[in-house]
């Protein structure tokens, strides 16, 4: 089979796993401890889960965007 027939090469699969990690990670860094109805959850509203997390999930997306989108070199 002809390698120039597929639309991703070996580095734009490479790509696409880092970015799936990184999302991963980013969805890891937002779970904990939840508030119930008896108690309060101050850990809720954390830079970690509110700020840091989310950031670290967009860039994660952007980074397998451009996994996608990149050419393979020809």
């Amino acid at each position: 089979m002809d390698r120039k027939n597929f639309a991703l090469d070996k580095t734009n699969f490479i790509l696409l796993a880092v970015g799936m990690t990184i999302i991963i990670v980013g969805f890891l860094l937002m779970t904990g401890a939840g508030s119930t109805e008896g108690t309060f959850e101050p850990d809720i509203f954390s830079v970690r889960r509110i700020k840091i997390a989310p950031l670290v999930c967009l860039f994660g997306f952007i980074f397998m965007i451009y996994g996608i989108l990149r050419k393979p070199k020809a």
